[in-house]
């Protein structure tokens, strides 16, 4: 006997819409994680003087491109440096199990079962990794790429504590993971080539332009701090113009992803 792997039915309606679908199937018993868009901000930003990380577009983009798969259960974690999976000792602060992160393979990483089997449209994969831009001391995330279309198996997300006797604290809510799909086949489409920007004289003009005027940005800049003032900062890129005032053919100043939202039963 032949079976299939069941994909999401095909709705017509709904496709016209919203052609690409992401599924999260909840699977086992463990405690719920929230699934939530990523948000533009971030507390370290928010903090810098004068919000000045905050102002930075690609940080802000970045921070948005993706989904939040949030901690269920307040703990901390220690390593002491063997590669055994023993080496961790993890203490839940809060909540009844089953717990979301065990050791599974030594070596000072940290494991998150994730109680979901994703779904992606066909030629999708994704992306698994750690929050974007939100740095933790201690411990890094280690990345992933799953083909979600067909797998029929759940993944983890894994972290790696970076020194022994070192303890790393996850809040309940805290974001452990962030999903991102993308096309299957698309990076490798791609034909890199290294060119003397002096082939393109009018692309030369503007860079010339910019990176002057970001020249003389930094100088201000450096007066601005040792005389403690607030800064005028450049805005060029974050508004899609170039110094000379040309305007970008496109440009994005934030995402807007949709949230997860409860469904019937979609299997075929």
């Amino acid at each position: 006997m032949t079976h299939k792997i069941h994909r999401p039915a095909t709705d017509p309606d709904l496709d016209a819409q919203s052609p690409l679908r992401l599924i999260a199937y909840s699977v086992g018993q463990r405690a719920p994680m929230p699934i939530i868009p990523a948000p533009a901000a971030r507390q370290w930003m928010d903090a810098t003087d004068e919000h000045f990380a905050s102002r930075c577009l690609p940080l802000l983009v970045a921070n948005q491109a993706g989904w939040f798969i949030l901690n269920s259960h307040p703990f901390r974690v220690a390593w002491n440096g063997e590669t055994a999976n023993a080496g961790l000792e993890i203490m839940y602060l809060d909540g009844e199990p089953p717990f979301p992160a065990s050791s599974m393979f030594g070596y000072g990483i940290l494991t998150f079962s994730i109680p979901f089997l994703f779904r992606t449209p066909p030629g999708h994969n994704l992306l698994v990794r750690g929050p974007a831009n939100c740095p933790k001391d201690g411990i890094a995330p280690l990345e992933g790429v799953v083909e979600t279309d067909w797998a029929v198996a759940t993944f983890t997300m894994n972290w790696q504590l970076t020194r022994p006797d070192h303890v790393v604290e996850f809040a309940q809510g805290e974001p452990i993971c962030m999903i991102v799909p993308h096309r299957r086949g698309e990076l490798e489409a791609f034909r890199p080539q290294f060119q003397d920007i002096r082939a393109e004289p009018e692309l030369e003009y503007h860079h010339r332009q910019w990176a002057e005027s970001r020249y003389q940005f930094k100088i201000r800049l450096n007066m601005m701090w040792q005389h403690r003032k607030r800064g005028i900062w450049q805005k060029h890129y974050f508004h899609g113009t170039s110094p000379s005032g040309a305007q970008a053919p496109a440009h994005q100043l934030k995402l807007k992803l949709k949230s997860f939202e409860a469904g019937g039963n979609t299997l075929q």
